[in-house]
């Protein structure tokens, strides 16, 4: 099994900068040891009114350059200004999207697949592209950086063909293209068609940026699905590649017994970023310098140990990964030696309310793990979602989560032979403290042996949603009605080899939860993709299960599936010329 690498934290030397990004920020000042001169005095006989001349003077100027320009804003309108005040703004397809995926875990029998795909769409955008590139792989195994250490002062060299990354977090094509660099892993050709590849192998192999951009923007989304059949580390481990950013939260990780957790950071940005990891456990935060001030490089991949941050064995964390400067991707794998393995999904933001969709009919164990801020406790009550609506679980009840802790509890087979989503909300509506909260589910085989996925807390898929990596007879799709009752309409994609697409409406009662075979394509020839849109009713969450037993363990991944905000408003604007005048 690949184990990731780490480096040992050291104390930042003496007077070490801290990596810092200003913006516009300038002081005019005088050097030291010079002085101004003494204006010279005025010839004799000149007018004491002159400098009154010249300022009359500037003001007619400044007048006629008003004019000038007040005359230009009547003379060239906007080309379509709004009608009325308070017109709602319209919408516009987005025009570029992109991802990030971790590095590959992988272990000495593991293969890892990338599947990527854009819905077709019903805009005008037309034209683009969308692959897949590998982030350039670090020069040595990649470790936890000295704190403060300042990133280096030229980038590493991409290889030869790969294009430059760019701020919005992904390698792009050359300046002024939108087309594939000519060594990316993956292209895309046209919506409505996914495309798999087989990821980089080897200890060393680096993290993925994505990048859709015209008529593949929309709705584009790459999964990453791992199977390792050996002993430490089996199971499946599945995740959809998530966008740079600035802030993530994972809850669930821990590092006793056989645990093997880590954090994957990947830049593909052309700048370092510099990220902080907080880890949170039953007493609060654990306090390390060595989690802070974690420089990572452009284009570089980096897998920190929780083990070297945590201080000692803690059986259950929330973390908290803080970029202070840049945007990076970042993932969270958990292993349990020969239990099982999975990614650990970033969850939702900090929120009163988490609802986790997902739990399988043979839940053999879960166990909730809730992470409450400083600032105040939580008491919340624990809901499932069945078949006909929420009811409470007899002896799970509600859970207290004391101020900056982390507390979990054991639910046991939960699920009872049914299908559900798990729902915390406040016991108090008028004291709504925001949370964040992950479920582990282990799933049980023959011979005592399982896999494990862990669910967190989810975000309705709104408009539309899709999740790339669907097989044959191995794909169940999870639908819990937050509120009123709803119907959503979903669709499977033509295969990456073929097949016709298939459409199915499905109906959900308020507050239930539905679980259906995912419909496949007629003809169906490799991975398709799977997309749930919202025809009307109430909010829904959905999730994926990918099942695919292997060697008597019941492998299987578990993803949440989120609103691909594939549209953006657009403000109206109207003409108002006496914007220069302001």
């Amino acid at each position: 099994m690949k184990k990731p690498a780490f480096r040992k934290k050291s104390a930042p030397e003496a007077g070490g900068a801290q990596p810092q990004e200003s913006e516009g920020s300038q002081e005019s000042y005088a050097p030291q040891g010079s002085y101004a001169a003494a204006p010279a005095p005025a010839p004799a006989g000149a007018s004491r009114f002159a400098g009154g001349a010249r300022t009359t003077q500037s003001l007619l100027a400044a007048a006629v350059v008003l004019a000038a320009v007040f005359g230009i804003a009547e003379a060239r309108p906007p080309a379509a200004p709004a009608k009325a005040d308070g017109v709602a703004p319209t919408t516009a397809q987005v025009e570029r999207t992109s991802a990030v995926c971790p590095q590959p875990f992988q272990g000495l029998t593991g293969a890892t697949t990338l599947t990527a795909y854009s819905p077709p769409g019903t805009g005008s955008a037309t034209g683009g592209a969308g692959w897949l590139s590998d982030a350039a792989a670090p020069a040595a195994p990649a470790a936890a950086p000295t704190a403060g250490a300042t990133p280096p002062a030229t980038p590493p060299a991409a290889p030869a063909g790969t294009a430059a990354p760019t701020a919005s977090g992904t390698p792009a094509a050359a300046p002024g293209k939108s087309t594939a660099p000519s060594d990316a892993r993956l292209t895309l050709a046209k919506p409505g068609a996914p495309v798999a590849v087989p990821a980089a192998n080897g200890d060393a192999a680096p993290g993925v940026g994505a990048v859709a951009t015209g008529a593949l923007a929309p709705g584009f989304t790459v999964t990453q699905t791992t199977v390792v059949t050996e002993q430490r580390g089996q199971g499946m481990s599945g995740l959809t590649c998530t966008p740079a950013g600035t802030s993530f939260w994972f809850a669930g990780a821990s590092t006793a017994g056989d645990r093997v957790d880590y954090v994957s950071l990947v830049n593909t940005e052309s700048t370092a970023a510099v990220v902080d990891l907080k880890l949170y456990g039953d007493k609060g935060l654990i306090d390390n310098d060595a989690a802070n001030g974690l420089t990572v490089a452009p284009g570089s991949s980096q897998s920190i140990l929780l083990p070297t941050l945590s201080k000692g064995a803690v059986t259950d964390l929330a973390v908290h990964v803080v970029v202070r400067s840049g945007r990076v991707g970042a993932a969270l794998h958990a292993a349990d030696g020969a239990k099982g393995a999975d990614w650990i999904p970033a969850s939702a933001d900090p929120a009163p309310t988490q609802v986790m969709p997902g739990l399988p009919a043979d839940t053999s164990s879960a166990r909730l793990v809730v992470w409450a801020p400083p600032e105040d406790d939580a008491d919340l009550k624990v809901q499932l979602s069945g078949k006909n609506g929420w009811f409470t679980p007899a002896g799970n009840e509600s859970i207290h989560v004391k101020a900056g802790q982390v507390a979990a509890v054991d639910l046991g087979k939960v699920t009872r032979d049914e299908v559900a989503g798990l729902r915390l909300s406040p016991s108090d509506d008028k004291h709504a403290t925001p949370i964040v909260a992950g479920l582990r589910v282990d799933r049980a085989g023959a011979g005592g042996k399982s896999d494990a996925a862990w669910l967190t807390g989810a975000a309705p898929v709104g408009a539309r949603a899709t999740v790339a990596d669907n097989r044959a007879g191995a794909s169940t799709l999870f639908l819990t009605s937050t509120g009123d009752a709803a119907t959503v309409k979903v669709t499977a994609s033509a295969g990456t080899g073929g097949g016709t697409p298939a459409t199915k409406d499905v109906q959900i009662p308020a507050g239930g939860t539905v679980a259906i075979p995912a419909p496949e394509p007629a003809g169906l020839n490799g991975a398709f993709a799977l997309t749930v849109e919202t025809a009307s009713g109430g909010p829904v969450v959905a999730a994926r299960m990918l099942a695919i037993p292997a060697k008597d363990v019941p492998m299987f991944t578990v993803q949440s599936l989120r609103d691909d905000r594939s549209t953006v408003k657009v403000p109206q604007a109207a003409q108002d010329p006496g914007v220069v005048l302001r």
